[in-house]
C-alpha cells in the first residue's frame, strides 16, 4: 500500500543568475512500512527534500501526497494540523522543549491536539526507549542519546503515517548511533511505521530496505537494499 507519493517536486531558491534548484523535478513513492534511506553529499538537496515531504517548507511546484492527502492543497493552519498528526519529525539536534520533562516532551503532540494521552502506548514507548526511569527528567539532565530517544517517542506517540529523520545520529557517538538506529528499526517493524532517514552514514543506509541517492537536487539512483 502506497503511503507517500511525490510528483514532479521542485524547490527553487533565488532568481536569474542566483537561481538554485535545491530539488529538481523529483518523483517517487514509498510503501507503508518501508524503511528508506536518502543519501547524498552535503548540498545535494536531501534535507530540503525531507522538509518538503514533511510539510515544513512549501515547494515551488509539484505534489506531495501522504496517505492520499495532497498536503500542499491545505492552507497553513490545516497543514500544521496535518503535519502534527500524520508526520513524525526527528532532527539531529533533538528540538526538545527545555522546560518540559521526558513524558511532557513525548506527549506534546497529543496536548497540542487537545487529545487524551494514550497511556498504554506511552508506557510501551517509555519501556521500548528505555526511558521509564527518566520520565521526570528535563532535557538538560539527559545524555544526547537519551534526548534523541525522547524525540523518537514524540515523533511516534500519535502513530503518524510517516516518520522523517534528518541526520538522527549526526550528533552522537558510534555506539549511541547504533542504538538509535536499532530503535528506529524497531519502531519501523513493531509499529509498522514508514521511515525515511536522511543520512551521510553508510552503515545506517545499509540498514534500510531501500536507498535513494540524490545529487544536484535529482535522484540519480533508487535501489532496493538486498
Amino acid at each position: 500500500m502506497e503511503i507517500l507519493k511525490v510528483e514532479n517536486l521542485t524547490k527553487v531558491y533565488g532568481k536569474g543568475e542566483n537561481e538554485v534548484k535545491a530539488v529538481n523535478n523529483i518523483s517517487f513513492s514509498v510503501e507503508k512500512g518501508e524503511f528508506v534511506a536518502i543519501v547524498g553529499s552535503s548540498g545535494s538537496g536531501k534535507s530540503t527534500l525531507l522538509h518538503l515531504l514533511g510539510g515544513v517548507d512549501r515547494p515551488t511546484s509539484g505534489k506531495v501526497l501522504i496517505d492520499g492527502e495532497d498536503i500542499y492543497q491545505l492552507d497553513n493552519n490545516n497543514l500544521a494540523i496535518f503535519r502534527r498528526r500524520q508526520v513524525g519529525l526527528i532532527y539531529q539536534f533533538y528540538n526538545l522543549i527545555p522546560i518540559l520533562n521526558v513524558v511532557e516532551n513525548i506527549t506534546l503532540p497529543c496536548e497540542l491536539d487537545g487529545n487524551k494521552v494514550p497511556k498504554k502506548r506511552l508506557e510501551d514507548l517509555l519501556n521500548t526507549l528505555n526511558l521509564s526511569n527518566r520520565r521526570n527528567n528535563l532535557p538538560n539532565q539527559l545524555s544526547g542519546g537519551q534526548q534523541q530517544r525522547v524525540s523518537i517517542g514524540r515523533a511516534i506517540i500519535n502513530s503518524p503515517a510517516i516518520m522523517l529523520a534528518d541526520e538522527p545520529t549526526g550528533n552522537l557517538d558510534r555506539k549511541t548511533s547504533e542504538e538509535i538506529i536499532a530503535l528506529l528499526k524497531l519502531s519501523n517493524k513493531k509499529y509498522n511505521q514508514t521511515l525515511i532517514v536522511i543520512t551521510h552514514d553508510e552503515k545506517i543506509a545499509l540498514e534500510a530496505d531501500r536507498i535513494i541517492t540524490i545529487e544536484d537536487g535529482k535522484i540519480i539512483k533508487d535501489e532496493l537494499n538486498k
